[in-house]
């Protein structure tokens, strides 16, 4: 597992949070930048997945 797959599964978490409060508060821009940072979390972890293979 390299920086990319660790950095990307942070991403992805921190969007989940993100779009979980924006449901819960009815903030729409909050909703959305949560889901903004889930799709970034996982091309940087499909990034790195990437690069484990070219390794192996």
């Amino acid at each position: 597992m390299n920086k990319d797959r660790i950095v990307g599964a942070a991403k992805q978490a921190k969007g989940a949070i993100k779009d979980g409060a924006g449901k819960i508060l009815g903030d729409p821009e909050l909703e959305a930048e949560g889901k903004g940072d889930k799709i970034k979390g996982t091309v940087q972890n499909t990034i790195g997945r990437a690069k484990d293979a070219l390794e192996h």
